[in-house]
Protein backbone atom coordinates (compact mmCIF):
# COMPACT_ATOMS: atom_id res chain seq x y z
CA UNK A 1 0.00 0.00 0.00
CA UNK A 2 1.93 3.11 -1.21
CA UNK A 3 -0.33 5.80 0.60
CA UNK A 4 -2.16 5.11 3.68
CA UNK A 5 -3.96 9.06 4.20
CA UNK A 6 -6.30 10.62 1.62
CA UNK A 7 -6.89 13.83 1.96
CA UNK A 8 -10.21 14.32 0.29
CA UNK A 9 -11.64 17.63 -0.51
CA UNK A 10 -15.21 18.26 -0.05
CA UNK A 11 -17.30 20.66 -1.94
CA UNK A 12 -17.28 19.78 -5.66
CA UNK A 13 -15.68 16.62 -4.97
CA UNK A 14 -17.86 14.86 -3.31
CA UNK A 15 -20.44 17.07 -2.19
CA UNK A 16 -22.24 18.57 -5.12
CA UNK A 17 -21.89 21.96 -4.27
CA UNK A 18 -23.52 23.74 -7.30
CA UNK A 19 -27.15 21.37 -7.27
CA UNK A 20 -27.25 21.91 -3.90
CA UNK A 21 -26.55 25.74 -4.24
CA UNK A 22 -28.82 25.54 -6.94
CA UNK A 23 -31.56 24.08 -4.65
CA UNK A 24 -31.22 26.37 -1.93
CA UNK A 25 -30.81 29.70 -4.32
CA UNK A 26 -34.61 28.79 -5.64
CA UNK A 27 -35.67 28.62 -2.17
CA UNK A 28 -33.94 32.30 -1.55
CA UNK A 29 -35.27 33.28 -5.13
CA UNK A 30 -39.08 32.65 -3.36
CA UNK A 31 -38.55 33.43 -0.07
CA UNK A 32 -37.54 36.88 -0.73
CA UNK A 33 -40.04 37.20 -3.60
CA UNK A 34 -37.39 38.27 -6.30
CA UNK A 35 -39.80 37.79 -8.88
CA UNK A 36 -42.10 40.80 -7.83
CA UNK A 37 -38.84 42.87 -7.38
CA UNK A 38 -37.81 42.44 -11.43
CA UNK A 39 -35.89 39.24 -11.46
CA UNK A 40 -38.36 37.04 -13.56
CA UNK A 41 -35.62 34.53 -14.62
CA UNK A 42 -33.78 32.91 -12.05
CA UNK A 43 -31.46 30.61 -13.94
CA UNK A 44 -29.98 33.65 -14.96
CA UNK A 45 -30.25 34.80 -11.60
CA UNK A 46 -28.16 31.90 -10.50
CA UNK A 47 -26.14 31.88 -13.81
CA UNK A 48 -25.01 35.41 -11.76
CA UNK A 49 -24.52 34.66 -8.37
CA UNK A 50 -22.46 31.73 -9.16
CA UNK A 51 -20.12 34.12 -11.12
CA UNK A 52 -19.39 36.72 -8.53
CA UNK A 53 -19.32 33.84 -5.70
CA UNK A 54 -16.46 32.04 -8.16
CA UNK A 55 -14.61 35.42 -8.08
CA UNK A 56 -15.24 36.92 -4.48
CA UNK A 57 -14.16 33.51 -3.17
CA UNK A 58 -10.69 33.36 -5.26
CA UNK A 59 -10.24 36.92 -3.69
CA UNK A 60 -11.19 35.63 -0.18
CA UNK A 61 -8.51 32.39 -0.60
CA UNK A 62 -5.72 35.26 -1.58
CA UNK A 63 -6.60 37.46 1.47
CA UNK A 64 -8.01 40.26 -0.04
CA UNK A 65 -11.53 40.18 1.10
CA UNK A 66 -13.05 38.88 4.65
CA UNK A 67 -15.40 35.96 5.42
CA UNK A 68 -18.31 38.39 6.45
CA UNK A 69 -17.72 40.42 3.19
CA UNK A 70 -17.54 37.27 0.79
CA UNK A 71 -21.27 35.93 2.38
CA UNK A 72 -22.71 39.09 1.42
CA UNK A 73 -21.10 40.67 -1.68
CA UNK A 74 -22.03 37.93 -3.77
CA UNK A 75 -25.86 38.37 -3.67
CA UNK A 76 -24.76 42.11 -3.51
CA UNK A 77 -23.16 42.04 -7.08
CA UNK A 78 -26.14 39.56 -8.38
CA UNK A 79 -28.56 41.81 -7.73
CA UNK A 80 -26.97 44.53 -8.56
CA UNK A 81 -26.43 43.02 -12.01
CA UNK A 82 -30.57 43.33 -12.26
CA UNK A 83 -30.35 46.84 -11.09
CA UNK A 84 -31.13 46.22 -7.57
CA UNK A 85 -29.03 48.08 -5.07
CA UNK A 86 -30.17 46.86 -1.86
CA UNK A 87 -27.85 46.25 0.88
CA UNK A 88 -30.23 45.26 3.71
CA UNK A 89 -31.94 42.47 1.10
CA UNK A 90 -28.48 41.42 -0.05
CA UNK A 91 -27.64 40.52 3.94
CA UNK A 92 -31.14 38.83 4.32
CA UNK A 93 -30.39 36.77 1.77
CA UNK A 94 -26.78 35.38 2.78
CA UNK A 95 -28.67 34.48 6.16
CA UNK A 96 -31.14 32.12 4.52
CA UNK A 97 -28.80 30.69 1.76
CA UNK A 98 -26.49 29.89 5.02
CA UNK A 99 -29.18 28.61 6.98
CA UNK A 100 -30.67 26.25 4.18
CA UNK A 101 -27.48 25.26 2.02
CA UNK A 102 -25.14 23.26 5.04
CA UNK A 103 -28.84 20.74 4.95
CA UNK A 104 -28.64 19.81 1.09
CA UNK A 105 -27.50 15.81 0.95
CA UNK A 106 -26.63 15.30 -2.92
CA UNK A 107 -23.61 13.80 -3.14
CA UNK A 108 -21.43 13.15 -6.10
CA UNK A 109 -22.39 9.49 -7.93
CA UNK A 110 -20.67 6.67 -6.00
CA UNK A 111 -19.48 8.90 -3.18
CA UNK A 112 -20.39 6.73 -0.72
CA UNK A 113 -19.36 3.47 -2.66
CA UNK A 114 -15.80 4.64 -3.27
CA UNK A 115 -15.61 5.67 0.68
CA UNK A 116 -16.86 2.57 1.85
CA UNK A 117 -14.52 0.95 -0.70
CA UNK A 118 -11.26 2.80 0.86
CA UNK A 119 -12.27 2.53 3.94
CA UNK A 120 -12.60 -1.55 4.21
CA UNK A 121 -9.58 -1.19 2.50
CA UNK A 122 -7.74 0.39 5.82
CA UNK A 123 -7.16 3.68 4.22
CA UNK A 124 -7.20 6.87 7.14
CA UNK A 125 -9.65 9.33 5.15
CA UNK A 126 -9.77 13.07 6.27
CA UNK A 127 -10.89 16.12 4.63
CA UNK A 128 -9.24 19.53 3.74
CA UNK A 129 -11.36 22.02 3.02
CA UNK A 130 -11.41 25.97 2.72
CA UNK A 131 -15.32 26.29 3.78
CA UNK A 132 -16.18 27.46 7.35
CA UNK A 133 -16.28 25.06 10.48
CA UNK A 134 -20.23 24.93 11.47
CA UNK A 135 -21.31 25.22 7.40
CA UNK A 136 -18.83 22.00 6.77
CA UNK A 137 -19.92 19.81 9.42
CA UNK A 138 -23.90 20.70 9.02
CA UNK A 139 -22.87 19.77 5.38
CA UNK A 140 -21.01 16.20 6.00
CA UNK A 141 -24.10 15.32 9.02
CA UNK A 142 -26.81 15.93 6.68
CA UNK A 143 -25.20 13.36 3.61
CA UNK A 144 -24.17 11.26 6.32
CA UNK A 145 -20.89 11.30 5.51
CA UNK A 146 -19.15 12.26 9.00
CA UNK A 147 -18.18 9.33 10.23
CA UNK A 148 -15.59 8.47 7.32
CA UNK A 149 -13.19 10.81 8.07
CA UNK A 150 -10.93 11.04 10.79
CA UNK A 151 -9.80 14.40 10.57
CA UNK A 152 -11.84 17.65 9.28
CA UNK A 153 -9.02 20.27 8.55
CA UNK A 154 -10.98 23.92 7.58
CA UNK A 155 -9.85 26.82 6.78
CA UNK A 156 -10.79 28.44 10.31
CA UNK A 157 -9.44 25.52 12.36
CA UNK A 158 -5.82 25.58 10.41
CA UNK A 159 -6.12 29.61 10.24
CA UNK A 160 -4.94 28.93 6.56
CA UNK A 161 -6.18 28.41 3.01
CA UNK A 162 -5.71 25.93 0.22
CA UNK A 163 -3.54 26.56 -1.79
CA UNK A 164 -0.82 27.38 1.18
CA UNK A 165 1.42 25.25 2.29
CA UNK A 166 0.32 26.08 5.61
CA UNK A 167 -2.85 24.35 5.65
CA UNK A 168 -1.54 21.27 4.21
CA UNK A 169 1.26 21.02 6.93
CA UNK A 170 -1.45 21.51 9.81
CA UNK A 171 -3.22 18.38 7.99
CA UNK A 172 0.00 16.19 8.10
CA UNK A 173 0.78 17.32 11.74
CA UNK A 174 -2.69 16.88 13.08
CA UNK A 175 -3.12 13.38 11.35
CA UNK A 176 0.67 12.19 12.23
CA UNK A 177 0.67 11.42 8.37
CA UNK A 178 4.06 11.98 6.54
CA UNK A 179 4.04 13.29 2.70
CA UNK A 180 5.30 9.81 1.59
CA UNK A 181 2.46 8.26 2.42
CA UNK A 182 -0.41 11.27 2.07
CA UNK A 183 -2.35 12.03 -1.57
CA UNK A 184 -4.13 15.11 -2.36
CA UNK A 185 -7.62 14.59 -3.60
CA UNK A 186 -9.46 17.45 -5.28
CA UNK A 187 -11.65 19.23 -7.88
CA UNK A 188 -9.79 22.54 -7.85
CA UNK A 189 -6.47 22.74 -9.78
CA UNK A 190 -5.39 25.74 -8.02
CA UNK A 191 -6.69 25.01 -4.18
CA UNK A 192 -6.11 21.14 -4.15
CA UNK A 193 -3.37 20.30 -6.99
CA UNK A 194 -1.23 22.73 -7.01
CA UNK A 195 -1.21 23.49 -3.51
CA UNK A 196 -0.81 19.69 -2.57
CA UNK A 197 2.35 19.59 -5.49
CA UNK A 198 3.63 22.87 -3.62
CA UNK A 199 3.33 21.04 -0.26
CA UNK A 200 5.01 17.86 -0.75
CA UNK A 201 2.29 15.42 -1.94
CA UNK A 202 0.63 13.78 -4.66
CA UNK A 203 -2.63 14.39 -5.78
CA UNK A 204 -5.37 13.13 -7.52
CA UNK A 205 -7.50 15.66 -9.87
CA UNK A 206 -11.20 15.07 -10.07
CA UNK A 207 -12.21 16.24 -12.70
CA UNK A 208 -15.88 16.00 -12.79
CA UNK A 209 -16.06 19.02 -15.80
CA UNK A 210 -13.43 17.16 -17.73
CA UNK A 211 -11.19 20.57 -18.19
CA UNK A 212 -8.01 20.91 -20.14
CA UNK A 213 -5.25 21.74 -17.58
CA UNK A 214 -1.29 22.91 -17.72
CA UNK A 215 -1.06 22.03 -14.25
CA UNK A 216 -0.07 17.80 -14.16
CA UNK A 217 -1.24 16.03 -10.90
CA UNK A 218 -0.09 12.17 -10.42
CA UNK A 219 -3.41 10.95 -11.53
CA UNK A 220 -6.63 12.29 -13.47
CA UNK A 221 -9.92 10.96 -12.63
CA UNK A 222 -13.46 11.53 -13.94
CA UNK A 223 -15.29 9.89 -12.21
CA UNK A 224 -14.94 8.95 -8.36
CA UNK A 225 -15.15 5.12 -9.55
CA UNK A 226 -12.14 5.44 -11.02
CA UNK A 227 -10.84 5.89 -7.85
CA UNK A 228 -10.59 2.08 -7.15
CA UNK A 229 -8.05 1.71 -9.92
CA UNK A 230 -5.74 3.74 -7.96
CA UNK A 231 -6.29 2.45 -4.07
Amino acid sequence: MKYRHLFFDLDHTLWDFETNAKETMQEVFVLNNLGAKGIDDFDLFFERYSFHNERLWSRYTKGFIKQEELRWKRMWFALLDFKIGDEQLSKLMSLHFLERLPYKKKLFPYAIEILDYLTAKDYKLHLVTNGFDSIQFSKLNASNITHYFGEVITSETSNSLKPNIEIFNYALAKTGAVKQESIMIGDNLEADIQGGINAGLDTIFVNHLRIETHIKPTYTVYHLKELEAIF
